[in-house]
């Protein structure tokens, strides 16, 4: 039976240091918008007999697909951020009037978005920032059977904190691959120490 997941507003950090006038309601209901839209379609799928968008989906495009929407939601409801009108520009979120038109290739005043599936919030980036960085980490139960008593998918961890290019590691590249970077081992404890919600996980 499909069930409507929830945050546990108990497990929220009073003490969370939040940036450009955020408040851990604009988190709480971001991460809201995000189980109603999953809710909603997978309901959807269930009546037509097919699985789950958590089971469809690919690792990436799961990702993808919750930084937009988390960022759509937080720009929606936070008091003074915007969503970034440049395509593919950073941050995510910009502080309004900050920038023409609301619009940055390469920015500083604002807080970038990521999800990762990786405990305690390493994520792979383009390249190391002077930032404000917010880290979504979610779980997707797709081992459960029958399928139809899988859990909803659940972010599990959130973390913002202010990152600067040195608390960035390059990592290797491969003949294919895209050059990227992650936070170093001191910039991850950094980003841990600040942490907005975390629930405890089986």
């Amino acid at each position: 039976m499909l069930q409507r997941e929830k945050p546990d507003t108990t497990k929220f950090n009073q003490k969370a240091i939040l940036p450009y006038s955020l408040r851990l309601d604009d988190f709480e209901i971001a991460i809201q918008d995000v189980y109603d839209f999953f809710f909603d379609v997978n309901k959807l799928f269930w009546e037509k007999g097919l699985p789950r968008l958590d089971d469809i989906l690919r690792p990436a495009n799961m990702a993808g697909i919750l930084s937009d929407m988390l960022t759509s939601s937080m720009a929606k409801h936070s008091r003074s951020l915007v969503q970034n009108r440049y395509f593919n520009g950073h941050p995510d979120l910009l502080v309004s009037g900050k920038y023409a038109n609301d619009s940055a290739k390469a920015g500083e005043e604002g807080v970038e978005i990521k999800t990762t599936r990786k405990k305690g919030g390493a994520v792979d980036t383009h390249g190391g920032r002077n930032q404000w960085m917010c880290v979504f980490v979610y779980e997707v139960d797709n081992e459960t059977e029958p399928a139809q008593s899988r859990r909803p998918m659940r972010f599990t961890e959130v973390y913002l904190s202010h990152v600067q290019v040195e608390d960035f590691r390059k990592n290797a590249r491969g003949e294919l691959g895209t050059r990227t970077a992650t936070l170093d081992r001191d910039g991850i404890k950094k980003l841990r120490a600040n942490w907005v919600y975390k629930i405890e996980t089986t």
